[in-house]
């Protein structure tokens, strides 16, 4: 498909975003949270028109990307796609898009609560860059 620009969301897929549009010699640009809230900053900024492809290391739910996508409309552009390497979905994605990705993998996450009892002795951890 064709577009203009490759956005991403940072921490996680800064990396990506940027390989993939060295590769096809696309602008690529990040977002960031502040105070919790996608922000483009760093005299980034999307054009009116633009055709964006969101691009991420990993999606899971899908919350990184939307929120992406919602800098993409009120900019008054367009996303045509959601790529990832790894897509850890199973399917059940907020993005109703459908997602490229080099891998689908079903990894099991838990809550701390109910942790298998070959995990019980292993600390809970929370991964992911949400809170940074």
């Amino acid at each position: 498909q064709d577009f203009d620009l490759i956005l991403s969301p940072a921490m996680g897929g800064i990396i990506i975003g940027y390989d993939i549009g060295r590769i096809l010699n696309k602008e690529t640009i990040f977002s960031e949270r502040v105070n919790g809230e996608f922000k483009l900053r760093r005299d980034f900024s999307i054009k009116k028109h633009n055709k964006v492809l969101i691009m991420e290391d990993v999606i899971t739910t899908g919350k990184s990307s939307l929120e992406c996508s919602r800098l993409v409309s009120d900019a008054g552009a367009k996303v045509v796609g959601y790529g990832c390497i790894i897509d850890r979905t199973k399917g059940e994605s907020k993005i109703k898009e459908e997602i490229v990705s080099q891998i689908k993998l079903d990894i099991p996450t838990y809550s701390k609560d109910s942790l298998p009892e070959s995990l019980s002795l292993i600390a809970a951890v929370k991964p992911g860059s949400r809170n940074l």
